[in-house]
């Protein structure tokens, strides 16, 4: 009996972490902007209990492979399995996806936004240059594909 439950712990600390709905806690934003660094990356911060936002997470599939994309959730982390339901039936269900871990949401929002109150739909759009442009409300399609135009324009090899 102890040789089988050695070797299904063994199996278990073997085998890869799930991708899933990583916390998002103090300190993650800055996780998050390291692992990104240098490349434009979209960050859009929503919610289950958000109508806009669950009607344009298809629209965010359609941009998920033209800029690093990661998804936060206000809810909290507990709603993991909920939250990669809703993502995947959006076609989401690969991209980076974190939720809220701290009960304390209002010193979350500041870290990642100092200017931010809690309005979702939320959208950060950070540059390659590491600038970020920060949107409140629903996104437009063409907004967004402007803003990678530009950052493909400044990332385009010069003559």
């Amino acid at each position: 009996m102890t040789r089988v439950l050695l070797v299904l712990i063994a199996l278990l600390v073997a085998l890869p972490a799930e991708a899933g709905t990583r916390p998002f806690v103090k300190g993650s934003w800055q996780e998050l902007r390291a692992a990104h660094n240098g490349r434009p990356t979209i960050v859009h911060l929503w919610s289950l209990t958000c109508a806009p936002c669950l009607a344009e997470l298809p629209a965010w599939a359609k941009l998920a492979g033209r800029a690093d994309l990661v998804m936060v959730s206000t809810d909290p982390v507990e709603q993991s399995r909920r939250l990669e339901a809703t993502l995947g039936r959006a076609g989401l269900g690969q991209v980076e996806s974190w939720a809220f871990a701290d009960p304390f949401a209002e010193s979350l929002r500041f870290e990642i936004d100092r200017r931010w109150r809690g309005e979702l739909p939320r959208t950060l759009l950070i540059g390659s240059d590491g600038r970020t442009e920060a949107v409140s409300g629903t996104m437009a399609e063409e907004a967004v594909a402007e803003w990678l135009k530009r950052q493909e324009v400044s990332h385009a090899p010069r003559p």
